[in-house]
């Protein structure tokens, strides 16, 4: 194995031709300066200065050594600056799930932009999967981060999770139905229209969580249609297909012939979870999970939740 430090020794003599002031220049005797230079020798099997009382002058095979040798040393040099960069989280990769509510939100958007502006060397990489999927990521160490709607046990041993979205439900009606200018609704109001269902990739869970909403609140929606996620929903409402109701997040993502509605007596709410590993190996993702805690917390402020 070599030794880095005889590699600088050895660079330092064959840049001064002389064993005296290449000692100067590492501080350090000449005496200790020869052995090491010999010692390398030794144990490459290989003459790398040919030696009078007047001066020492690399070798043919030692010139060619020392090219590498250079090299090596730049690298070796470059390499350990990485790694203090790696260390400080300015460099790396981060592999990052998320559902579509995270980027309809604006919350994983914030995020990421507040993370280019910092460390614009950081590699990202998206993956939409859902929240199971993403939590066996993030077991299997593919995923560094997880926007899920459920978030892991609690005693879970290997998983952590914070809460960074809790959106109310905001009534969505076409501009042209009776409804739409209404100053107060009902539960038997609603219980008489026609409605779009946002079925998620997520399963029957969060549609059952629902709909138990709705008979909490007092009427049993009438599902006429279906769609896979908020934004079809709204285009379908534009359409004046029936109604829907969505995050309050994406009330700026409602399109044209789209009426939206507070309900304060409607009380399900769409939760987002951000999941990460207890065992932190990298300070990266350490700082991007609390960038999306902030960005979360600020996008909370701003919509007055």
């Amino acid at each position: 194995m070599l030794d880095i430090r005889q590699l600088h020794y050895f660079v330092a003599v064959a840049e001064e031709e002389h064993v005296g002031r290449a000692a100067e220049r590492l501080h350090i005797s000449q005496s200790p300066l020869s052995r090491q230079i010999a010692q390398l020798e030794e144990s490459l099997g290989l003459t790398l200065f040919e030696r009078s009382q007047q001066r020492i002058r690399l070798t043919r095979d030692g010139r060619t050594f020392l090219a590498e040798t250079q090299a090596f040393l730049t690298h070796a040099k470059r390499l350990e600056s990485l790694a203090r960069r790696l260390g400080r989280g300015d460099e790396g990769g981060l592999c990052i799930g998320y559902l579509e509510n995270a980027m309809h939100s604006g919350v994983l958007p914030g995020a990421l932009r507040q993370l280019r502006a910092e460390k614009p060397d950081v590699h990202i990489a998206l993956y939409s999967h859902g929240s199971t999927d993403q939590l066996t990521g993030l077991r299997q160490r593919s995923l560094d981060i997880a926007l899920v709607c459920e978030p892991p046990q609690a005693d879970d041993p290997e998983l952590e999770a914070a809460l960074v979205l809790d959106d109310p439900m905001l009534l969505a009606i076409p501009e042209d139905h009776p409804l739409a200018h209404a100053q107060h609704f009902t539960p038997e109001d609603l219980a008489a229209q026609k409605w779009i269902a946002v079925m998620h990739e997520e399963g029957v869970l969060r549609h059952d969580n629902f709909i138990a909403a709705c008979a909490k609140a007092g009427f049993t929606p009438d599902i006429a249609m279906e769609a896979t996620e908020p934004l079809a929903a709204l285009g379908l409402v534009a359409a004046g297909l029936g109604l829907t109701m969505v995050q309050q997040s994406l009330r700026r993502q409602a399109p044209a012939g789209v009426v939206l509605h507070e309900l304060s007596w409607f009380s399900y709410r769409t939760p987002l979870w951000a999941a990460w590993h207890r065992v932190n190996l990298r300070p990266l993702v350490g700082h991007f999970r609390q960038t999306l805690l902030q960005s979360s917390l600020a996008l909370h402020t701003a919509s007055g939740n």
